[in-house]
């Protein structure tokens, strides 16, 4: 649907700018000579609307260049957005162009309407610089988990003046699931806060870990081994493209601990897509504990004040 859109528009304007051009020529004709008063400002006009449709026709080109070629999502979008306000950009430039016949009186009072502007939208304009730095900086892209200010959640949009990002967790859920809330926050924001990009481009995955509360007098080696069974597993079914024999950087670990209670804790280690936390651990836990329950006579688990 967007890419047919797409087309639409470049097909209208490049109609829009052909007709205004053939307008601009037309014009000298004999035939609008008792128009003659009105031929500048017509002329003007015209080489004005033919220099914006123009503008808007390469930007269309480009955009449709864009989805052609870039794969990233986090990459198109931020392209398609500069593009945008290039598009705009250019074309108020045009517009002051034919709104100030003086190139020196234009330049005076945009700088007037610059200073005044500065001291009254502070804080968008900040929130813009701030888009202009994420833009080179690539702190994060959209569909990137990212936590800031006690926000945490996906990116979906990246605008001029802020970002929206679809919240996970948050006051409901224990979980890194999405809670359905959208949040909002100035892109200004990213100057003053450090950001968290759990999706960075370094590497696939973040590293999670789950505890398993057993007894002391539990086979500690044969629980080591249930786990990394049970870990390794998933990784090999639901990250086959990683799971090479001779790649030991996502290999799963265990160690040992004594929680708040005083019970001794497995715990296992590993490796997670950032937006797969939450089922990973139920996958490990439902391939691990029929390993662990199948020894009772190895593995003991906690049970009422018993240890």
């Amino acid at each position: 649907m967007e890419i047919n859109n797409n087309k639409r528009w470049i097909a209208v304007y490049g109609i829009i700018a052909t007709v205004l051009v053939a307008l601009y020529y037309l014009l000298d004709l004999r035939f609008f000579d008792s128009w003659e008063e009105y031929i500048p400002f017509m002329k003007k006009l015209s080489i004005s609307l033919f220099l914006i449709a123009l503008i808007f026709l390469i930007s269309k080109i480009m955009t449709k260049v864009i989805n052609a070629q870039t794969h990233l999502e986090g990459d198109r979008y931020n392209l398609l957005r500069i593009t945008r306000f290039l598009a705009i950009v250019f074309s108020l430039i045009v517009v002051a162009s034919f709104l100030f016949q003086n190139l020196y009186a234009a330049a005076v009072s945009f700088g007037l309407i610059s200073l005044v502007l500065g001291f009254a939208l502070q804080a968008p304009i900040a929130s813009f610089i701030a888009w202009i730095y994420l833009v080179f900086r690539r702190s994060y892209l959209v569909g990137d988990r990212i936590q800031i200010k006690g926000f945490r959640g996906d990116v979906v949009e990246i605008s001029y003046l802020d970002t929206s990002i679809l919240e996970c967790s948050g006051d409901y859920l224990e979980n890194d699931r999405t809670s359905g809330r959208v949040v909002r926050f100035p892109n200004s924001l990213i100057l003053r806060e450090e950001i968290i990009n759990y999706s960075g481009p370094q590497t696939p995955f973040i590293w999670n870990e789950t505890p398993i509360q057993i007894a002391y007098t539990s086979d500690l080696q044969f629980v080591e081994e249930c786990l990394l069974i049970a870990s390794s597993k998933d990784f090999k079914e639901r990250y086959s493209q990683y799971a090479t024999s001779d790649n030991d950087l996502w290999a799963p670990s265990v160690y040992f601990r004594i929680n708040s209670f005083a019970w001794m804790e497995a715990v296992i280690s590993y490796p997670v897509e950032p937006k797969d936390t939450t089922d990973r651990r139920n996958r490990i836990l439902r391939y691990a504990l029929p390993l662990l329950n199948e020894a009772p006579d190895k593995v003991k688990f906690p049970e009422g004040t018993r240890r």
